[in-house]
């Protein structure tokens, strides 16, 4: 008769200790929340992040203001290295200047002044993407600042003007009529949860 083996039993019996105390170690480190997901986002914390402006009657823009004058200092401080004197065209852009009813010859000059439907539009792109180097970093009085001076290089705001929230708006665009609406039946398309149709089926004959 065979006694059994020490060393194995030994082993055995090790083993066995080893994986419940890892039992153990993971029941305690699974006890409590392996992620933490911080704490909740204030109004006043998101108003901070939320820059997004309603082009077409300027819901968003924020208080402030600018002069035509303060955005030319501005311009030819922050921008002028990229877009040339006046706007004009430089280095990196062309010109930002002129064109404004090429829109219906076959050789369109595209513009703020010349493209954009409403002006709401400049002050937007301008707070969200420039200075190339630095975006984001200029005040929104800055921001209008840039804008009235553009829109006066354009024609379409005096010497003079002061622009904010309510002005800015209400700057009428030679190019306002110059989009249609996309009637197309699948940008009408609602948001599907359950039961959803498989891409590109018919939408159902409109009542009558």
């Amino acid at each position: 008769m065979r006694l059994p083996d020490l060393s194995c039993a030994l082993l055995v019996s090790t083993a066995l200790v080893a994986g419940c105390a890892q039992t153990d170690t993971m029941k305690t480190a699974h006890s409590t929340p392996w992620a933490a997901y911080g704490t909740p986002v204030t109004e006043q914390e998101l108003a901070a992040w939320n820059i997004d402006v309603r082009t077409p009657d300027g819901r968003g823009l924020p208080a402030g203001s600018g002069t035509v004058a303060a955005g030319k200092k501005l311009y030819d401080a922050q921008c002028i290295a990229c877009h040339g004197e006046a706007a004009k065209g430089g280095s990196m852009y062309g010109s930002m200047v002129g064109g404004i009813g090429s829109f219906t010859t076959d050789k369109r000059v595209l513009t703020p002044g010349s493209m954009y439907p409403y002006a709401p539009i400049l002050f937007d792109y301008i707070k969200r993407a420039m200075p190339l180097t630095a975006p984001q970093s200029l005040s929104d009085d800055e921001v209008y600042a840039i804008t009235a001076y553009l829109l006066n290089l354009n024609g379409l705001v005096a010497d003079n003007a002061t622009l904010d929230a309510a002005s800015l708006a209400a700057v009428k665009m030679p190019n306002r009529a110059g989009f249609i609406v996309d009637d197309r039946p699948d940008t009408h398309a609602a948001r599907c949860m359950t039961d959803c149709q498989p891409l590109r089926t018919p939408p159902p004959p409109a009542a009558k």
